[in-house]
């Protein structure tokens, strides 16, 4: 049975997910695009500097942020979003640039020929052709924010209804020796990590262009 220190948890680990993707995708939408089709030499640099949350242990990139929050957001619901977005920021990115490539120049330099925008063409290209990058972005993101631990707890501890998720929490019945809370909570984060790589993989699965959108 959960307690009502569970759903606080609960609550305040949706609140995280649902505000680092919204954010992320809005910050990794112009990467990603830059990424896919720049020339630039810096090109590398800022790909390696994207995807760098995936190989630094995770108290490292915390380390390095508490100390950057620490006179303003540290031990905040601020404090873990800007962490999320942070580590998570690989996630959005190559989804995205992926589906980009994926699409092309082309589509774009027609609809230009045609007199369209930038804003038209992101609405009336961009965003129908490559709507599958954006699903599987969004929903990585918010997984793999459902699921952080060493990040959140390095920025934001351990504080009931602020900064207290669910990883958190999972660590906290442990500790306690609280076993069968631990277990009814992490039944229920496997349950959604199977559910959301089912919706990914079933993407991926199909070819590149199918990926973009093009179905």
């Amino acid at each position: 049975m959960l307690q009502a220190s569970d759903w606080q948890a609960i609550s305040v680990t949706l609140q995280l997910a649902g505000v680092t993707t919204l954010v992320l995708l809005l910050l990794a939408t112009p990467i990603a695009w830059w990424l896919a089709f720049s020339h630039s030499r810096w090109r590398p640099v800022v790909q390696a500097l994207v995807a760098m949350p995936l190989v630094l242990p995770p108290t490292v990139l915390g380390f390095y942020l508490l100390l950057l929050l620490s006179q303003s957001f540290a031990f905040t619901f601020t404090g873990i979003v800007i962490g999320s977005v942070v580590y998570s920021l690989p996630f959005a990115v190559q989804p995205l640039s992926e589906s980009f490539r994926a699409m092309g120049p082309r589509p774009l330099a027609i609809a230009a020929s045609l007199g369209a925008g930038r804003w038209d063409q992101f609405k009336t290209v961009v965003f129908p052709l490559c709507r599958g990058g954006f699903v599987v972005a969004a929903t990585l993101v918010f997984a793999h924010t459902l699921g952080e631990f060493g990040v959140i707890l390095m920025i934001g501890g351990s504080i009931p209804g602020e900064t207290q998720v669910l990883s958190v929490l999972i660590y906290d019945h442990t500790e306690a020796l609280n076993y069968e809370a631990a277990h009814t909570l992490s039944l229920g984060m496997i349950f959604v990590a199977l559910l959301v790589l089912s919706v990914v993989y079933g993407r991926w699965s199909r070819s590149p262009l199918q990926f973009g959108g093009r179905s």
